[in-house]
């Protein structure tokens, strides 16, 4: 929209980079965390509110900080074309991961939450309304113990034809020195869901390393710890070390 206070330009513009909050995506974010349920593209954008309301910070970081000099020659049109699907994506992956959340309390707290349900009241009218949710209420409906909404099978082709274009605005922004965390964030819990294995058996090997935490191994049952170096010493009953595991 073209500026309405007599300026050049457009009303975006002239818009103070310093976004408010009331609170709800701060609620979400502690909820998914109760839960144990991963919604990082809710918590990126949370992110980039709190970044964004340090202005001043900015402000000095940009005289010091250098982004890159080298940047890429772009198709305009294949941009365009790429925003598109990588918005589409990064919109199912954030319902994806709000229904997730709604999902996993309602299995706790044995409320039976109709989540076809939910899609349908969305619909009528609230902030998160949109077209897709027609295609979320079809997909609970025909699955409602669906485990995640990347795997109904209309989404997931979806997601397979326009993961490429994807990958492309990521990498573009990445390059550029654009920050992109939602759509960052949005890629990595694709890449992260859709494997069958991850690194996170590094992780628990550090986690037993300093820690003591134990591992479960891939090859038999039971539970293990490992005498890394000299400076460990054996643990005997491994039952205390996994207590208080969420």
């Amino acid at each position: 929209k073209k500026d309405d206070q007599g300026q050049d330009g457009y009303v975006v513009d002239y818009v103070l980079d310093k976004t408010g909050m009331k609170g709800t995506g701060r609620w979400t974010v502690q909820e998914a965390a109760e839960q144990s349920v991963a919604a990082p593209t809710i918590a990126s954008a949370l992110d980039t509110r709190y970044i964004s309301g340090r202005k001043e910070e900015r402000e000095a970081a940009e005289k010091v900080l250098e982004g890159p000099t080298d940047k890429p020659v772009v198709d305009k049109a294949q941009i365009l074309k790429d925003l598109e699907s990588a918005l589409y994506c990064c919109k199912v992956v954030s319902y994806a991961q709000g229904l997730g959340i709604i999902k996993a309390a309602s299995d706790k707290n044995d409320w039976n939450v109709d989540l076809a349900l939910c899609a349908r009241m969305w619909r009528g009218g609230c902030i998160i309304r949109a077209k897709l949710l027609k295609g979320i209420q079809d997909a609970m409906a025909r699955d409602p113990n669906l485990a995640n909404l990347m795997v109904d099978p209309g989404f997931a082709e979806q997601l397979n034809k326009g993961q490429m274009a994807w990958r492309r605005i990521v990498s573009l922004g990445i390059a550029n020195g654009i920050a992109l965390p939602s759509m960052s964030a949005s890629l990595g819990y694709y890449d992260q869901y859709r494997r069958s294995r991850l690194p996170a058996n590094l992780v628990q090997a550090q986690r037993d390393f300093f820690g003591g935490h134990t591992f479960e191994r891939i090859d038999r049952p039971g539970t293990f710890h490992t005498l890394w170096d000299d400076s460990h010493k054996d643990l005997g009953d491994l039952t205390g070390r996994t207590a208080g595991e969420l």
